[in-house]
């Protein structure tokens, strides 16, 4: 934190005048980028950057063109926040700019437990508003999304990753079947979920983080808040945990945006849920190059289990129905309680307690968050020693990927649920849909 004060005050007095740096605090969310609140001058601030130019290497874009297009979208009317000035490389502090902060609840638990009447009529009337944002206004850097070219990159990332969870195979196979036509392309925000929206008592207040931007089809936004994962367990509330798909639908149209398409629809929530599953297992494969070596990569890592999940209940009803009413197979026998010697097991959780009771009481803002990261890292680990329990099956999963496997073969589905729910159970146990799909799988 120390390193920034200086820097910082140096580039905040050179585009906003003299004044006093205060408040600096790292904000606990933002898992790829670093966000810092701060005041300046009486007037509240976030910085949004990147150490260094490195981390951003793989980026569609660079900040400048992201701070670009957040400015060219608060200029169409978009609640977008404000920029008030981009980072050059003299200014020392990596890559970013500055905001000024918007005061409004971020948090989707908290947002979530009691969100304000008109909030599903704003999600949609403000997607509708990127939508309509013209050609004209979007920077060059901007790039189109060829979803056919997306979906092969996707297929190519899974099978450098090991190819072998056969429930992400039958993903990619599923979008190579139903691959939509290409749709007129508009500005797509890319992450329009809970988490990167604020809510204050009036609606929503704005839009967060615009690193994913590009052009392409809108029905690939309107999906994404609306995925399992976004809806942070508000699962009989469709539109993103708030509310019902067709108020959310009517709000989109009413305020400009094109008719939705039930079936593109359909496509990009199971597009976007594999999306996610690849790109849980992407940050796994970040942590083991030494690119982020963060605990919080390994734990997202796991994740890909909600996804896999997740897919396996969007595509179930692709099996024949006496697929979807067969039986599952039981789990695998608990181990016997342990005698002698401390386990493994009991060992990581004597420290993962420590941690617990030691550590976190004394941590703040980013520093406890770190914490309840590695504790969680080590819960998996105490489930996974306990279970044993492993997702990978290549041979199955090739045989998914070309075809000569489907959901009509005797028995797979019931196997491919037990083995989910079996995952899902080490690696997310308080994942809202699981118990969701034990009521509905296993009675």
């Amino acid at each position: 934190m120390t390193d920034l004060v200086q820097p910082l005050s140096a580039f905040m007095t050179r585009i906003a005048g003299p004044g006093e740096l205060s408040g600096l605090s790292r904000l606990s969310g933002g898992a790829n980028m670093e966000s810092w609140a701060f005041d300046w001058a009486g007037r509240a601030y976030v910085l949004r950057r990147a150490p260094s130019a490195e981390y951003m290497e793989g980026r569609p874009y660079s900040h400048a063109v992201e701070a670009a297009l957040v400015r060219a979208a608060h200029a169409g009317g978009v609640r977008a926040p404000e920029v008030v000035g981009v980072l050059a490389d003299t200014d020392g502090m990596g890559t970013g700019y500055v905001m000024r902060r918007v005061v409004a609840e971020v948090s989707p638990a908290k947002i979530l437990a009691d969100p304000p009447p008109s909030l599903v009529a704003d999600l949609g009337r403000e997607l509708a508003l990127i939508h309509a944002l013209p050609r004209a206004a979007i920077p060059d850097g901007i790039k189109v999304m060829d979803t056919a070219a997306a979906l092969a990159e996707l297929k190519a990332r899974f099978l450098a990753y090991g190819g072998d969870r056969p429930v992400i195979a039958l993903a990619v196979r599923w979008c190579e079947a139903h691959l939509p036509a290409p749709a007129d392309p508009v500005l797509v925000h890319g992450d329009y979920r809970m988490g990167n929206v604020m809510v204050d008592a009036d609606g929503l207040a704005a839009v967060l983080d615009w690193e994913l931007a590009h052009l392409g089809d809108p029905h690939e936004d309107l999906a994404f808040g609306c995925m399992t994962v976004w809806r942070f367990g508000r699962l009989d509330r469709p539109a993103f945990g708030v509310g019902s798909l067709e108020d959310y639908f009517a709000a989109y149209e009413a305020a400009g945006g094109r008719k939705v398409d039930r079936e593109r629809f359909r496509f990009w929530l199971v597009y976007r849920t594999l999306w996610w599953a690849l790109g849980c297992l992407q940050m796994g494969q970040a942590w083991r190059s030494g690119a982020d070596t963060t605990v919080e990569r390994v734990v997202v890592g796991r994740r890909t289990a909600e996804q896999e999940l997740d897919l396996l209940l969007l595509l179930g009803d692709e099996a024949p129905a006496a697929e979807r009413s067969r039986p599952l197979p039981p789990s695998s026998a608990p181990p016997a309680p342990p005698v002698g010697e401390p386990t493994t097991r009991e060992m990581v959780q004597a420290v993962r307690d420590w941690l617990g009771e030691a550590i976190k009481p004394g941590a703040e803002g980013h520093g406890k968050f770190q914490v309840v990261v590695a504790m969680n890292a080590l819960g998996i680990v105490m489930r996974d020693l306990e279970a044993g329990v492993r997702a990978e099956d290549r041979a199955l999963a090739e045989a998914m990927l070309s075809g000569a496997t489907t959901l009509a073969e005797p028995g797979l589905l019931a196997r491919l649920r037990r083995a989910v729910l079996d995952k899902c159970a080490v690696d997310s146990p308080k994942y809202a849909a699981l118990a969701q799909a034990r009521e509905q799988w296993d009675g």
